[in-house]
């Protein structure tokens, strides 16, 4: 990356421009009289892109999943998804090919007839060419730090191939449309993905593993388990998946597996780098004897290392399937699988979380699957807020590594004008000159950047030092101070994916 880093020495992780989430207890660690308020979502009823039902010729005529997509780029939004028709037989399902449309708004699509693919006798389609028959999962991005033009964008489709049925399989190109395909998969085991970024200098790929593709404690099977595979360069993957994310086994042996009725991680981790941090959504599938009868919400995650991801609430679901339902057949609500990919960006002042609503009926007509949008406001995905009767709270950061200039810091808080910043040294003593009646002050009573400055003036003297951040809150004056996330560096850096 370019310009000035952000280090954060202990966490392994910089950028440019660096943020402090309130649901990131490794960057904020140590709290006092402080509760974490996990913020909810607007989940928009009506789905942003809906399959082609009137038009039984088309790939998309019975679901536009969204195992896809998403990025904001020059003011369009471009949409890459899989697609799901009619099989050769009754109830079998085509799964496939990739689907590619366009907005202005992110909200009303357009599916522009690429000509690329014959599909049922018909070119008149919004088919993206690709050498596999059957695909699933379509997740991609674009990469400006490549010098090649010609891999500006990158992809991992998933495809089927022997002997072990699902892969990825990679692919560049220049315009995201036009595609130069790997002839071998990337990794040689089963991936069925959630999705793909860059982040730490990796590519990361997360998917779902299920056992016998996974073991757990004593050679004992799992359930599905979040996995993840990485590689330095797009072209060389690491043939050894890391654990990403797992929730609890049963503590029999003989109730445990992909199979059995409890709790497991769907697709694994769908996540979105933000330069030092990493924040995503893992399916939290509810597993039951009758397939259909199996739903998913959606839990939070955040990670600083883009691998190992952990819940800032254990369990909680932050967008419920009752939330953001499948439509109804025939008045016949049937449950709803939830699905997350790469649709996590911030717009602007907003953070979209685009995600797949698959209603779980029977295959065949009734199979439906469209892509669907929950927003917040830009990074609010939780506050820390002062609990009971508490006067006042505390909460301090990691080390932190300035970098030459003048550091800016500002806030994204409610009730911004009852929070101090106070600086001290990497063993929590005090900077007088930034602390205690020298402390930072917002400029802004609430707000999504609200400028701190200091009496003192520049923060440019502590360049190349370790500080901690000591951020108070204080129960004045009628406000009730809610700090969403605080912000390092310069405030023209990116804020969002591409």
């Amino acid at each position: 990356m370019a310009g000035p880093m952000i280090q954060f020495p202990t966490l392994g992780s910089a950028a440019p421009q660096a943020r402090l989430l309130a649901i990131d207890d490794t960057a904020l660690p140590f709290r006092k009289n402080l509760s974490l308020h996990l913020s909810r979502p607007t989940v928009r009823q009506e789905a942003v892109l809906t399959p082609s039902r009137d038009n039984p010729n088309a790939p998309d005529h019975l679901s536009a999943h969204f195992y896809g997509t998403v990025l904001h780029e020059g003011g369009r939004f471009r949409i890459w998804y899989y697609s799901v028709s009619h099989g050769g037989a009754p109830g079998q399902l085509q799964q496939g090919p990739m689907c590619y449309a366009e907005s202005d708004d992110g909200i009303h699509w357009t599916k522009p007839n690429l000509g690329q693919v014959e599909f049922r006798g018909s070119r008149d389609n919004n088919a993206v060419a690709l050498p596999d028959a059957l695909t699933e999962g379509v997740t991609l991005i674009r990469d400006d730090d490549d010098p090649d033009p010609a891999r500006r964008y990158k992809l991992l489709i998933n495809c089927k191939y022997p002997p072990k049925s699902w892969s990825v399989r990679p692919c560049v190109s220049a315009d995201g449309l036009h595609w130069t395909t790997s002839p071998q998969v990337a990794i040689d085991d089963f991936v069925e993905q959630a999705s793909f970024f860059k982040h730490g200098g990796l590519y990361l790929v997360h998917a779902q593993s299920i056992s016998p593709y996974i073991w757990g404690e004593s050679g004992s099977r799992r359930g599905r388990t979040g996995m993840v595979w990485a590689s330095p360069d797009f072209d060389t993957w690491v043939q050894a998946p890391a654990e990403a994310f797992a929730l609890t086994e049963p503590q029999a042996a003989e109730a445990r597996g992909p199979r059995q009725p409890y709790d497991q991680v769907h697709l694994g981790v769908g996540a979105a780098s933000f330069g030092n941090v990493c924040v995503g959504l893992y399916g939290l599938w509810h597993n039951r004897e009758y397939f259909h009868d199996i739903s998913c919400d959606l839990g939070l995650v955040v990670s600083h290392d883009g691998v190992h991801f952990r819940e800032p609430v254990k369990g909680h679901a932050f967008i419920r399937s009752q939330d953001s339902p499948a439509p109804p057949l025939d008045g016949q609500t049937f449950p709803t699988v939830l699905c997350q990919s790469n649709g996590i960006l911030n717009v602007g002042d907003e953070t979209r979380i685009y995600h797949g609503r698959w209603r779980n009926a029977r295959y065949g007509d009734d199979y439906y699957a469209e892509t669907a949008l929950a927003t917040l406001p830009r990074d609010r995905w939780g506050a820390l807020a002062l609990y009971d009767d508490a006067p006042s709270g505390v909460v301090w950061s990691a080390p932190i590594e300035l970098p030459a200039g003048d550091t800016q810091v500002r806030l994204n808080a409610e009730g911004a004008a009852s929070i101090r910043v106070h600086l001290a040294d990497e063993s929590f003593h005090a900077l007088p000159s930034f602390s205690g009646e020298q402390a930072g002050v917002p400029q802004a009573e609430a707000g999504l950047d609200c400028a701190v400055t200091w009496p003192s003036g520049s923060l440019a003297p502590l360049a190349g030092q370790r500080v901690r951040l000591q951020v108070t809150l204080e129960r004045e004056a009628g406000r009730d101070p809610r700090l969403y996330a605080v912000y390092i560096g310069d405030d023209r850096a990116d804020r969002g994916r591409a």
